[in-house]
């Protein structure tokens, strides 16, 4: 899995998770939020990310700005070195994104990206900083990229409303060549054993094309917090070499209390 390794597969699962659209709810983070998580392959701690929100301005805008940071560590840091850094500017208020970079070096394979969305023309200036190279793709206003779909989705969430097997799609832009779409498929709640104690989740399935990354097409499974903020609980997913799990493992600045069912 040369272009594609954990923590680039763990961004990108989690972007997906919040494929689900609805009506605009209070605000289910805050600037100051901070998650981290751990990412195990197969048997070894391999990497860390964490997630922080923070706020600014851009062009004049009031935007939340999302840093995620995803780095190996120990001995897997010795056989495959991972520094990725993706960020995000969206919109405080309708969560639209206007930039998105992703900065990665994965055991040598790197990126050095800037998506820039306009809204005005309906095109996403894309900048490969690395090859020196500028794309203009085609978008449309619920656009989103790998970050700001996990922070706006979380605000459009109605779980009150899905049925087990009700299936769902989201846009994504994040490289320089199209947008992608994923689907989701809601497999129910679930009550998960975690180091916090035990968390009511929704439960998720991606569909992916299987080969050279992943083992088949079902092979992802995703819980999220069944709760008002909507916390990435844990990835699972079967590769073709292996498997990798990704835990929530710390979290600070959260707006609503962390509910635990049983501790």
């Amino acid at each position: 899995m040369r272009k594609i390794v954990l923590t680039t597969i763990f961004f990108c699962l989690f972007g997906m998770l919040y494929a689900q659209n609805g009506s605009t709810t209070e605000n289910a983070f805050a600037p100051g939020e901070w998650l981290q998580f751990r990412v195990h392959y197969g048997i070894f701690n391999a990497s860390y990310a964490t997630m922080e929100v923070r706020e600014t301005s851009l062009n004049g805008k009031p935007v939340f700005h999302v840093v995620g940071l995803g780095k190996t560590t120990g001995l897997a840091r010795l056989f495959f070195k991972v520094d990725d850094n993706y960020e995000t500017y969206f919109d405080k208020h309708d969560g639209r994104p206007y930039k998105f970079i992703r900065q990665i070096d994965e055991g040598g394979y790197t990126k050095d990206m800037e998506i820039n969305f306009d809204y005005a023309t309906n095109q996403a200036v894309v900048n490969n900083k690395k090859h020196k190279k500028t794309t203009t793709i085609p978008i449309h206003k619920d656009i989103q990229d790998l970050l700001s779909a996990v922070y706006h989705l979380r605000n459009h969430y109605k779980t009150e409303n899905l049925n087990v097997g009700d299936e769902t799609e989201l846009d994504l832009l994040f490289d320089d060549d199209k947008t992608f779409k994923f689907k989701l498929k809601f497999l129910g709640k679930e009550v998960l054993k975690t180091k916090f104690g035990k968390i009511s989740c929704i439960k998720f399935r991606p569909y992916v094309q299987a080969g050279r990354v992943f083992k088949e097409k079902g092979s992802l499974t995703l819980w999220v917090s069944d709760d008002e903020n909507k916390l990435p609980i844990r990835i699972k997913a079967d590769l073709r070499v292996g498997s990798i799990k990704a835990d929530l493992e710390a979290f600070k600045g959260l707006k609503h209390e962390f509910k635990v069912v049983v501790k």
